[in-house]
């Protein structure tokens, strides 16, 4: 199959009888070496199987390597316990539960039942997250904290729902890029280590397959490096190639708000072929029109004081939500404008220069006419979020009272927040539909038998911005990127007896 459009375009499965007698073979290839592909590869080798690892980059670490190290982890991890934070697993999972916007109870379930394991796994590479904490409101931890608050466990209504608990945990590295390069490193070794076949500069362009529709199972794939192309047959293949954010068309059709006025947040080779090839056996995809857009106003956290109005001077959001849960409201609004005001106590220094400042202004009045908003609107929410502020309350949006301060104090600035002015970033987050193992789902619910997905280009826990939790992505990747491995090797090892 084919489509007009190239990178739309669906490789074409390649037939069984083009694997011959002379033909490698392996029993699981893992496409992709981030987070979950590495994974994968890992626990696919220490249950026995033997595995190929492609990796199209010249290195290791895909995109997973780029971004700052936050694991999203709890039910009374060594981290949360040192630092005198209670959770439970029950609570991680109500949680999930209610800010997911179309949650897999099952897959939640196992994420959080085992989410203690798995920190203890990721340790067992050959690092520490530091027993510590940051209290404040921030991107990332600046330093090698361990632990945050990464989520909107502590926002309006989740805290009313759910004991809140601090569940972002960052890899000892200070900064806010590249923190899971240490991370990436530990896996290649453990990879070797492990007898992985792994062979850089080459992908995967095509699926083979035997059998037709629903017979259809995958039993290998191509691949090419530079000039140079061939065929590996395999008991199981598992995608872990990355999202889509580099290719324009799949852009344009699923996230159109990604391919315009924003910084992308990926890799090269984040082009949606793992998907694409996915697609190309039937795979059904979930959550393609869904991105992580973000454009951090804090810190300082003594922004997250002020108040967020839109164009016509109305507040539309909880000012002290997670960062990509405003930027998701704010992309909601009337042309995507929105601004955050902030009296001269609270505005601070610029520590994220990502939203600018707009204009100051003496009086709310002129700051209401020079932003061209209705005469009167601004004015009165403005007194009427402060008069509610001065008793410690938000009836409008339950602002947590720890960020409740009237902004009285003149000048006021006005920072802004709109697409377009503020620098945005994003990715995407949806992929193809998969079991709680990894299997690849096809529309009606049956699985293609022999594929697995995991990472970037699945569709698990993180689903659209307003729930999403740092961490989640880089969590996930690796928990269910493990799950895809094992299950791989189990299927490799029943078709070997």
């Amino acid at each position: 199959m084919s489509t007009a459009t190239p990178g739309l375009a669906l490789p074409e499965p390649l037939p069984a009888d083009r694997i011959e007698e002379s033909t490698e073979r392996f029993d699981v290839v893992v496409v992709g070496f981030g987070i979950a592909g590495g994974c994968a590869a890992l626990e696919a080798a220490r249950s026995g199987a033997r595995v190929l690892l492609l990796e199209k980059a010249a290195v290791h670490g895909g995109t997973s390597s780029m971004s700052g190290g936050h694991f999203y982890l709890g039910g009374g991890t060594a981290v949360q316990t040192a630092t005198g934070h209670t959770d439970s697993v029950e609570a991680m999972y109500d949680y999930l539960m209610a800010s997911t916007k179309d949650p897999d109870a099952e897959k939640i379930r196992a994420y959080c039942e085992d989410s203690v394991a798995h920190f203890e796994w990721l340790e067992s590479l050959g690092f520490e997250f530091e027993r510590s904490y940051f209290p404040g409101k921030a991107v990332i931890q600046p330093g090698t904290e361990g632990l945050m608050f990464t989520g909107n466990e502590k926002v309006w209504p989740y805290r009313d729902e759910v004991p809140p608990a601090p569940r972002g945990h960052k890899v000892p590295v200070p900064g806010d890029t590249e923190g899971t390069r240490i991370v990436m490193d530990l896996l290649r070794t453990e990879v070797e280590k492990a007898g992985v076949e792994v062979r850089f500069e080459t992908g995967a362009t095509n699926l083979v397959v035997d059998g037709d529709g629903a017979d259809q199972r995958v039993v290998g794939l191509a691949w090419r490096s530079f000039d140079a192309t061939g065929i590996v047959a395999a008991d199981a293949v598992i995608i872990a190639a990355g999202g889509f954010v580099m290719n324009p068309d799949m852009v344009a059709r699923y996230t159109p708000a990604l391919g315009s006025k924003l910084f992308t947040l990926g890799s090269t080779y984040d082009d949606g072929l793992g998907i694409r090839l996915g697609e190309s056996v039937g795979a059904a995809l979930e959550n393609m029109e869904e991105p992580f857009i973000t454009a951090p106003f804090y810190p300082p956290s003594s922004r997250v004081k002020g108040i967020i109005v839109n164009k016509l001077g109305q507040r539309f959001v909880a000012e002290d939500s997670y960062h990509a849960r405003t930027s998701y409201h704010v992309l909601a609004q009337p042309d995507s404008v929105a601004y955050l005001i902030v009296d001269s106590e609270h505005l601070g220094e610029d520590h994220m220069p990502l939203v600018p400042l707009k204009d100051g202004f003496e009086t709310l009045e002129e700051m209401e006419a020079g932003l061209g908003m209705p005469e009167g609107a601004l004015v009165a929410t403005v007194n009427r979020y402060n008069e509610h502020a001065a008793a410690g309350e938000d009836p409008d949006f339950h602002k947590h009272p720890d960020w409740l301060t009237p902004q009285t104090a003149g000048p006021w600035a006005v920072l802004d927040l709109s697409l377009g002015v503020a620098l945005y970033a994003g990715f995407t987050i949806g992929g193809m539909a998969t079991t709680l193992d990894g299997e690849v789902r096809r529309t009606d619910g049956s699985v293609v038998p022999g594929l697995y997905a995991a990472g970037a280009c699945a569709a698990n826990i993180a689903q659209d911005g307003n729930g999403y939790c740092s961490g989640t992505q880089l969590g996930e990747g690796s928990y269910f990127g493990r799950r895809a491995g094992v299950a791989a090797a189990v299927r490799a090892g029943a078709a070997a007896g």
